[in-house]
């Protein structure tokens, strides 16, 4: 049971928690009413106050223990599930995750059922590429670029929770799905942590983490540096990539000041820094038979140097991102309140190496890309009558998104053949900018004890510096609990999808014409909004105290199908669209837990349909835009069959883990008509807890072994439609992790 799903006194939550038992890995739950219909074998989460209550000679006041559970239950009463398909993963999940709190953000969404593994550390839920909405503490994460850094950190995480299906009117824009994350707080960090992991591919990784409460102000801090030689996906099948080096900063801050007994002001703040070196396929330094052939002639420089083999490309590129959300919050006894302000910066350089990637590609192009985005969300619930709970709420942003490029490249003639060996300089600075606006009302109607419909409408607009197009959007669920064992749900949604302000003007395909760096056509269509209907069904079935199952179907008609794509060395993804799309799917998911032991098991299967390119289509070969434009294809991230499964064994001081994961179907090849091969990867994990160690409160040690066989697989092989380089899954790596508590 997780507090911030049910809506039930602090009293019983405490009488409760002095029964927790550790448990169990996922849990899928059907929010109803504010309250979780979750596997009740889920570990409770103790609430930190009830902890310091029940363990501490001097107790703050009452008065301050109550107000933060209280707050948190509240907030959590304006942004319900109610109806969508609810993942929850908690403490125990992540730290059965290969790597725990060191673990990539992407990796602790892969063992949610329909969350597919791509390269760059991307994940696809339910056939979409990209489209996930972040929140943090119910606040949207303004959309970030397009890049591969993990941004979210897996430190500051409490517990998260991947909403999926017809979600309720309150969430707009991406609704692939919804990543609402609850941070840690100074009242829920027990002690402070200090960490230090590390292992193979010269992983170095130092963390902190720091938080308390000092009168009414409640306050949380992390900071990190990670240092590997696996930066990005290797693109050939050898053990150790050649030039992968990372190094990334992260730093985030929770600070909350509680200004009564109703209300308090939170400020979030982030900031990352990250330089990546772009890896270089390779599969022999013989300079006799090199990897590529040079295809370019360029003035002063020697195709034969050794120097010059391609495994010696020296192309990187630096990421920033920076956010702060600052939230107000008000409770009364019907009433909750949350007005959030933000704003977010992010920026992305892409630095080539110019000989290398001239004589090899003929082109080489620094690139900068940022955004700028600051706005405002406000929303509320109020019992309006006693079986009806209306919620409304705004959401305004303003995005500014700026690509400077500084090009060489050479002249060539109508044949598309190099005229000279000196290459001409191109700068070509464009712009872009958008406002996207919301607003929504819905209302929660409990028709009987164990029957609720949840209807709404919210209204979009999406105005930007190339298109501008409104919706009004119905969206509508129904859960019937018809046992104590069984929950039904059925929704419909209508979406409206802005694409990323990333439209790149006619005028800079006309600047390069008569170049290498020439599009492959001039057709240019700006990407317009997707607009799609929505179904979704499924049940939630406890066959016994201790296990249960989830089944969910789903599909999706589209209009205008966003989709994304990388058109050239720099890691930076730009969207296109196909005129019509369809997906649909199914997902299994089980866990079971008796005493020490936990296991879970999930499947899914997805299969998407696209015709006819209709915008970026400058992008695309003509050959390959006229097949798509009179057959249907699928969708190059369509992970056709996927499976995760796990053990655990937790004790007090002890925990172990196995851990799997099965992939199969990336598409490949011309108009995506081939297909990636299948995969399956084991981890192993074990951890133990040292407890009244000198100087300190508690030493954990822990141990992970990475793809435990060692297995080959591809992600890529550098075809299919927006796809540019091949990627190979990590190999086999073992990481060890000292945490301390101070």
């Amino acid at each position: 049971m997780h507090t911030t799903r049910y809506s039930i006194s602090y009293i019983i939550v405490s009488l409760l928690s002095r029964n927790k038992r550790s448990c169990a890995w996922m849990t899928v739950s059907l929010t109803v009413l504010g309250t979780a219909l979750a596997d009740p074998t889920v570990p409770e989460t103790e609430p930190q106050t009830v902890r310091k209550a029940a363990s501490s000679e001097k107790p703050p006041a009452p008065e301050q223990i109550s107000v933060t559970g209280h707050l948190n239950r509240e907030r959590a009463r304006i942004f319900p599930g109610l109806g969508a398909v609810d993942y929850t993963i908690d403490q125990h999940q992540i730290t059965t995750t290969p790597g725990g709190q060191n673990a990539a953000f992407n990796q602790i969404l892969l063992r949610v059922p329909g969350v597919v593994l791509d390269s760059y550390g991307e994940v696809h839920v339910r056939g979409e590429h990209g489209g996930l909405t972040y929140r943090v503490n119910g606040v949207l994460l303004p959309e970030g670029l397009n890049g591969f850094g993990q941004e979210l950190d897996t430190r500051i995480i409490q517990s998260v929770d991947l909403l999926t299906g017809t979600l309720p009117a309150q969430f707009g824009f991406r609704t692939a799905g919804v990543v609402d994350v609850t941070t840690k707080t100074g009242d829920s960090l027990k002690h402070n942590q200090v960490s230090l992991y590390g292992g193979s591919y010269n992983t170095f990784v130092p963390s902190v983490q720091i938080g308390g409460q000092r009168g009414k102000l409640d306050y949380f801090t992390t900071l990190s540096f990670t240092r590997n030689n696996i930066g990005i996906e290797n693109p050939s099948n050898t053990f150790r990539a050649i030039h992968d080096v990372t190094e990334q900063e992260k730093a985030f801050s929770y600070l909350s000041w509680h200004l009564d007994e109703t209300s308090r002001l939170t400020l979030l703040t982030s900031a990352s820094y990250a330089d990546f070196e772009i890896p270089n396929s390779f599969k022999t330094f013989d300079t006799n038979s090199p990897d590529y052939t040079t295809l370019y002639d360029v003035a002063g420089v020697n195709p034969q140097d050794p120097a010059m083999n391609w495994a010696s490309l020296n192309d990187s590129q630096t990421e920033q991102n920076y956010y702060a959300v600052l939230s107000y919050q008000r409770t009364t006894d019907k009433m909750n309140l949350q007005v959030s302000p933000y704003f977010r910066y992010g920026r992305i350089d892409y630095t080539p190496d110019r000989d290398r990637d001239l004589i090899y590609q003929g082109v080489s192009e620094h690139e900068v890309n940022d955004f700028t985005t600051g706005g405002m969300q406000a929303d509320l619930s109020y019992d309006i009558a006693r079986h009806h709970t209306l919620r409304a709420g705004l959401l305004g942003q303003y995005t500014s998104e700026r690509l400077d490029t500084d090009t060489l490249a050479f002249p060539v003639d109508d044949l598309g053949n190099q005229t000279v060996n000196t290459p001409v300089r191109l700068i070509d600075n464009t712009g872009n900018w958008s406002v996207e606006a919301g607003a929504y009302i819905q209302d929660e109607y409990k028709i009987t004890r164990n029957l609720t419909f949840n209807y709404g409408i919210r209204y979009d607009r999406f105005a930007s510096s190339f298109d501008n197009e409104g919706q009004l959007s119905p969206r509508a669920n129904m859960v019937w609990k018809p046992t104590r064992s069984t929950t039904l749900h059925l929704g419909y949604s209508r979406y409206f999808a802005p694409p990323s302000p990333q439209y790149v003007y006619p005028s800079t395909l006309a600047r390069f014409a008569g170049t290498t760096n020439a599009a492959a056509n001039t057709i240019d269509s700006a990407t317009k909004v997707e607009k799609s209907h929505y179904v979704d069904g499924g049940i939630l079935q406890r066959i016994t105290p201790e296990f249960q199952i989830t089944l969910d179907a789903y599909a999706k008609w589209a209009h205008d199908l966003t989709d994304l794509g990388q058109f050239g060395r720099a890691v930076i993804l730009a969207p296109f669209s196909y005129r019509r799309g369809r997906v649909y799917g199914a997902e299994f998911g089980s866990s079971w837990r008796h005493g020490p032991w936990s296991l879970f098991g999930n499947f899914s299967y997805v299969k998407t349909s696209a015709r006819d390119i209709n915008s970026a289509q400058y992008q695309f070969d003509p050959a390959e835009l006229a097949y798509i434009r009179n057959h249907a294809i699928q969708l190059d991230h369509q992970g056709e069959f996927t499976a995760t499964a796990g053990a655990s064994w937790t004790t007090k001081h002890d925990m172990a883990y196995a851990d799997f994961v099965y992939g199969y179907g990336l598409r490949s090849g011309f108009a995506n008509l081939e297909k990636e091969p299948q995969y399956d990867v084991f981890n192993i994990g074990y951890q133990h807890s040292f407890t009244n160690v000198p100087f300190g409160h508690d030493i954990k040690v822990r141990a992970d072994v990475v793809n435990l066989f060692d297995k080959r697989y591809q992600l890529r092989d550098g075809s299919g439609v927006g796809i540019y380089q091949a990627q190979y899954g990590q190999r086999r790596g073992t990481f060890f992790a000292v945490v301390s508590e101070f």
